[in-house]
């Protein structure tokens, strides 16, 4: 298992689970990282298997296998806590850039946890605009078009 950090946005990590542009690439780089995100990411990760399951782009099998794989998996993230500074840092976000409040909330996490960690880790994000924000908030990004 990978032993180096990166922080994965749910954007990239819908991808391992979900075939899309870019899945084979974000699941290399979820092969050569050890993957951190947030507290709010599995829920997210849920919800957007869950949507595509009722736009019919998942079949119901698909559907529970992903969400099964997901749980299995999450014993081996590594969770960022919503506490104090992750939602300061998303409101200071919010207030001086257009970064919508659950991508604020990533970046803020990554940020946190490197002041925490006093450790420099990628942001790997497949979002546009997220993409945009957390370059703008000084953190190594990585994208996956």
């Amino acid at each position: 298992m990978a032993e180096a950090l990166a922080y994965f946005d749910t954007s990239v990590l819908i991808k391992r689970y979900v075939e899309e542009p870019s899945s084979a690439h974000a699941r290399r780089l979820m092969r050569r990282y050890r993957l951190l995100s947030s507290v709010i990411t599995p829920v997210e990760a849920v919800s957007a298997v869950s949507r595509r399951h009722r736009a019919g782009e998942v079949t119901r099998t698909h559907f529970d296998a992903i969400i099964a794989r997901m749980r299995a998996d999450l014993l081996y993230w590594d969770l960022v806590e919503l506490g104090a500074g992750v939602l300061e840092g998303a409101e200071r976000l919010i207030l001086q850039t257009p970064v919508r409040t659950l991508d604020a909330l990533h970046i803020a996490s990554a940020l946190v946890f490197q002041m925490e960690s006093g450790a420099s880790l990628p942001f790997v994000t497949a979002d546009g605009r997220q993409r945009e924000v957390a370059d703008y908030a000084g953190l190594k990004v990585m994208w996956v078009p």
